[in-house]
């Protein structure tokens, strides 16, 4: 599998990375029930597939996905990037809590370093830019952490160009992770041109869009996914937003299928399409899963595929304006 840079790092991606946020289990925004050994089984088959980065936080599962990972690295002579994040705790209810303060940065550095069962964590990220104001010391503390060799280097997710250019300041910014795919596409405006400018590497999250874009989807599968499942509650499975998706997955199946790949592998190759993208981040729960979609990292699409998803897209968008 092909490696990309990241920023200005020596950290050497995989185009596609494991992505753990369904498989720390049931919580506020999780995916339902996860069976352990199953996750246990997809890291290792990632690693097997050649993927060398694995992408969690404390908040999946709260710890549980952390904790999840720390015994798949037990099992594994391989020694893969895992990349954390820092920034969302979670109270006696269970439900989440934003907090950046500086003293809470450390804390959850020191409990995923736990977790994790490692002695450095390879990219350390503020996983939400809130409370804003609070961005320049959650930063600063992750430069220290850095310098003291408990991180090897710094990043963020869902920050905008404001937001970047008031912690770089303090210290270099080694990536972005922002969320995108062919249905959220708004990096694409002023995000990904900036990062290429100033050698922030960007790491996309979601390029399946939470299984949309997969051909899995169907009204009686929305109606079967687990109540705790967060996705009931997202307004991409709405009305009349899903209905009109699942439409337009229903037209990306020719082109797929004339590239002999699947729809997943269609989703996450488009990703990977744009020279900034350093990589992409592919969650899985079933080893199966990770199998098929680690094939979209060498897979370049033509320009023809490029242009016709683009018209189908603009067709979605039309029919959704008119409604």
């Amino acid at each position: 599998m092909q490696t990309r840079q990241l920023g200005h790092t020596d950290l050497k991606l995989t185009a596609i990375g494991l992505g753990t946020w369904a498989i720390g289990g049931p919580w506020q925004f999780g995916w339902g029930p996860q069976d352990d050994d199953q996750a246990i089984a997809t890291i290792l088959r990632a690693l097997d597939e050649g993927i060398n980065w694995i992408d969690t936080a404390p908040i999946y599962g709260l710890g549980h996905s952390e904790e999840l990972l720390g015994k798949a690295l037990k099992q594994t002579s391989e020694k893969p990037f895992i990349a954390t994040k820092c920034g969302i705790l979670w109270d006696k209810q269970k439900q989440k809590v934003n907090c950046l303060k500086s003293q809470s940065v450390r804390r959850e550095c020191c409990d995923s370093l736990k977790r994790l069962g490692v002695e450095t964590i390879d990219l350390y990220q503020i996983h939400w830019p809130q409370p804003n104001e609070d961005i320049e010391q959650a930063w600063e503390e992750m430069a220290k952490l850095a310098q003291e060799g408990k991180v090897r280097y710094i990043g963020v997710s869902n920050f905008n160009i404001e937001q970047i250019k008031r912690i770089e300041k303090i210290a270099p910014v080694a990536s972005l992770q922002p969320p995108y795919s062919m249905l959220r596409r708004q990096v694409e405006d002023e995000l990904l041109e900036y990062c290429a400018e100033n050698n922030v590497g960007v790491i996309a999250y979601s390029p399946m869009q939470r299984g949309l874009l997969t051909g899995k989807f169907s009204q009686e599968r929305l109606a079967g996914l687990a109540l705790d499942d967060h996705r009931r509650r997202s307004s991409d499975f709405q009305e009349p937003q899903f209905s009109a998706t699942l439409e337009f997955v229903e037209q990306l199946h020719s082109i797929a299928e004339r590239n002999g790949k699947t729809l997943a592998q269609l989703a996450v190759s488009w990703v990977l399409r744009r020279g900034e993208i350093t990589a992409a981040i592919v969650g899985a729960r079933r080893p199966e899963q990770i199998t098929e979609t680690a094939l979209a990292a060498d897979w370049k699409l033509a320009d023809e595929d490029i242009e016709e998803i683009e018209r189908l897209l603009a067709e979605r968008q039309n029919k959704l304006n008119t409604k």
